[in-house]
């Protein structure tokens, strides 16, 4: 009879539970990661859905201002017509070398006058309306960032969901490497 043949079957299993929790750990980080770069992903969306709401609001605010400005400047122009058309009146008393009556120099002037605060009602409507433009757009810049941010962490995710599904190493360290990116782009987008 030939001699049995012993196989070691105790050290071959050792190395099969080292591969296996190995792999086992390697999945725990790369969920691990995954979860905290999803995190910083929903931060980022919810900075980009706020800064946008907050722009639009100053955005819509500045386009009301510009319509009451607007109806201002129609005001001015239609108080400026009514003055010409009074010195149109006045001038024909003159033209018929009469002297015509004092109350059209006195509503010429009150329609001067009044033009004047509607002027400047109409400038300062124009100035509210470029203020908020101006206080919107730091929002704008900042909120294309956080969505720059979402767009980094979504591929870092993806990357690290398919790391996971191949056990691959590297797969996982670009996922690491897009989600520090991502990390990057969000701080910056939180400095003015």
């Amino acid at each position: 009879m030939p001699e049995e043949i012993e196989i070691d079957t105790d050290k071959l299993r050792d190395q099969v539970d080292e591969a296996l929790e190995d792999r086992g750990g390697l999945l725990k980080r790369i969920a691990l990661t995954t979860a905290l770069l999803a995190v910083c992903a929903a931060i980022a969306a919810l900075k980009a859905g706020g800064t946008a709401n907050e722009a639009l609001m100053l955005r819509t605010e500045a386009t009301r201002l510009q319509a009451e400005a607007s109806d201002q400047w129609a005001f001015y122009q239609a108080k400026g017509l009514k003055a010409a058309v009074e010195e149109a009146a006045r001038t024909s008393w003159v033209a018929a070398g009469k002297e015509p009556p004092p109350e059209y120099a006195e509503r010429m002037e009150h329609d001067r006058a009044e033009q004047r605060q509607i002027e400047a009602k109409a400038r300062g409507k124009e100035k509210e309306r470029d203020d908020k433009l101006e206080e919107s757009a730091p929002l704008l810049h900042a909120h294309r960032g956080f969505a720059n941010a979402v767009a980094v962490f979504q591929v870092s995710i993806a990357l690290g969901a398919i790391a996971a599904l191949t056990r691959s190493r590297s797969v996982w360290v670009g996922s690491l490497v897009l989600g520090a990116i991502g990390l990057v782009v969000l701080g910056m987008s939180f400095s003015p």
